[in-house]
C-alpha cells in the first residue's frame, strides 16, 4: 500500500527506544524527514541518523523547554511540520497507591501526558494549515483497564486519551486528524529493562523473564492471540494514522492488544 508519505516532515518523542525508535525507522523508511527527540540518543538511533534524513535532538521532554526546542528545531530546519507522535512516556512499577508521592505523581504525568500537551501546542501553529497533517498519541489499554501496578501511568494515559479526542474536535475543522493508538504489552524496554515489568512479573511467578514475557504474561492478561505486541507493528498503525491513506480518521481510538480488552 502506498502512504503517501514521502518527503513528509514528522517530530517524533521519546525515539531512542522502544516504539519511538520504531516510528522513526518506519517514517524514514517511507522517506519522511524525521526530527528524532529524546533525552540521550543511542547507537540504534544513530544508525538510523547515518543512513536516513533523520535528526537527533536531545531534549528533556519532562521539562516545560524540551517539547518547545524539538519542535523549533523542526520548523527551523524543514520549515514546516506534517506530523507529530507523542510517543514518550514513563512508568515504574509500584507495590500500591499509598506507596506514591506527590513527586512521583507529577514526574509520571510531566512526562507521560504534559510533553504531548506541550508539543502538541509547538506544533499545531505549524500543523494547521499543513497537507495531511496528522497528530498520533501513542496511549495505552491501561487507560481504559486501570492497574494498580501502574496507576499513575493508567491515570495519565487516561488523560491523554481525553487530551487527544479534544484537540481533534477543536482542531479537525482545521484540517489537523488527532488519533491515539491504544497498545497492550509491547516487546520494549518498558518491560524488558533490568528491573522492569517482565522482571517484576518473573520474580512473581517463579520464572525467567523471557518466559514471563513468552508465556506468563499472555496467559495471565488474557491475550487472546498468545502473545505481547512488536515494536513495529505500533510503528506501522502509527504510519498508517499518520498517512492520507487515513485521510477520514479522527477522534479515533485503534487498540493493538492481541484482544486483551473483552469488551465492546
Amino acid at each position: 500500500m502506498e502512504l503517501h508519505l514521502k518527503d513528509k516532515v514528522a517530530v517524533v518523542t521519546g525515539a531512542s527506544k522502544g516504539i519511538g525508535l520504531a516510528v522513526v525507522e518506519a517514517m524514514a523508511r517511507e522517506g519522511v524527514h524525521v526530527v528524532a527527540g529524546s533525552r540521550a540518543s543511542t547507537p540504534e538511533l544513530d544508525a538510523l541518523a547515518a543512513d536516513y534524513d533523520v535528526a537527533v535532538v536531545p531534549v528533556d521532554l519532562a521539562t516545560p523547554d524540551g517539547a518547545e526546542t524539538l519542535v523549533r528545531h523542526a520548523a527551523e530546519r524543514h520549515h514546516r511540520i506534517d506530523i507529530l507522535v507523542n510517543n514518550v512516556g514513563a512508568a515504574e512499577p509500584r507495590n500500591g497507591f499509598l506507596e506514591i508521592g506527590d513527586a512521583d505523581w507529577q514526574r509520571i504525568f510531566d512526562l507521560t501526558f504534559f510533553s504531548a500537551v506541550r508539543a502538541s501546542r509547538a506544533a499545531l501553529p505549524h500543523l494547521v494549515g499543513a497537507e495531511g497533517a496528522a497528530i498520533v498519541n501513542i496511549g495505552s489499554i491501561n487507560a481504559r483497564l486501570p492497574f494498580p501496578m501502574v496507576v499513575d501511568y493508567s491515570a495519565a494515559k487516561a488523560a491523554l486519551h481525553n487530551f487527544g479526542k479534544s484537540l481533534s474536535e477543536e482542531f479537525g475543522p482545521k484540517g489537523v486528524r488527532v488519533n491515539t493508538i491504544s497498545p497492550g504489552p509491547v516487546r520494549t524496554p518498558f518491560w524488558t529493562a533490568p528491573g522492569a515489568f517482565a522482571d517484576a512479573t518473573a520474580a512473581a511467578a517463579g520464572t525467567t523473564a523471557q518466559e514471563a514475557l513468552d508465556v506468563v504474561v499472555p496467559q495471565s492478561m488474557g491475550i487472546t492471540s498468545g502473545r505481547i505486541t512488536e515494536p513495529q507493528e505500533v510503528a506501522d498503525l502509527a504510519l498508517f494514522l499518520a498517512s492520507p491513506v487515513a485521510g477520514n480518521i479522527t477522534g479515533a481510538e485503534v487498540v493493538i492488544d492481541g484482544g486483551q480488552i473483552k469488551t465492546l
